[in-house]
């Protein structure tokens, strides 16, 4: 089933999902917050990139309901778009809770979830790249790690409230950094979901 070499239009949608959603979280992390108006900016370009896998998320179901004969299960293609977005989503929701909050500050807890979310969507893209290549097999390494990740989010998440509770006194704040580190855990566990959607695959086709 897997050995013609032509891409098929399925996993190569699958992959550009993967990759929109690689340059959101990117340009998240990577954008520096100094005032009100920055968080109004990145809350904008975050909406465009949620708009635009709004979009991809769309096109494929198109594909989906008008294609008779799949690569794989049509219920597994879906699956792993949805759980993909469901990270774009989160990402999005988070950097408007920001906004929200007039919170220009990011603190050392945030720059480390932040960081394994940034390597969980490169090694969604990895795999999504093999996907569209046909190899199954290849992977599973992307999957184990995106795991690993969220387990270091698991244990940033419980040093991080941890602390909070020990160390800040202003009951508002506290609500605040609560709230944005919850919502970065979700985050991770939405990665995660995604790799056990790969393996899910992998069970199933490899």
């Amino acid at each position: 089933m897997f050995k013609q070499r032509k891409q098929d239009p399925f996993f190569s949608a699958l992959h550009k999902i993967a990759v929109n959603i690689r340059e959101a979280v990117h340009y998240a992390n990577d954008f520096r917050i100094e005032s009100v108006a920055d968080l109004k900016e990145l809350s904008v370009r975050m909406k465009q990139y949620e708009t635009a896998g709004d979009k991809l998320i769309h096109e494929l179901i198109v594909m989906l309901n008008k294609s008779f004969m799949t690569p794989i299960e049509r219920e597994d293609i879906l699956a792993l778009a949805i759980r993909m977005d469901d990270i774009l989503d989160g990402t999005e929701g988070t950097i408007a809770h920001f906004e929200m909050f007039s919170l220009i500050e990011v603190d050392e807890s945030m720059r480390n979830f932040l960081s394994y979310i940034v390597k969980s969507v490169d090694e969604i893209v990895k795999a999504t790249d093999l996907l569209n290549k046909k190899d199954l097999v290849g992977m599973r390494q992307h999957a184990i790690l995106i795991k690993d990740y969220e387990r270091e989010c698991d244990e940033v998440l419980r040093s991080s409230i941890k602390q909070l509770f020990l160390n800040e006194k202003d009951p508002i704040r506290l609500i605040k950094f609560k709230d944005i580190y919850e919502q970065l855990e979700e985050i991770a566990d939405y990665c995660q979901t995604v790799a056990n959607t790969i393996e899910t695959i992998i069970m199933r086709n490899a």
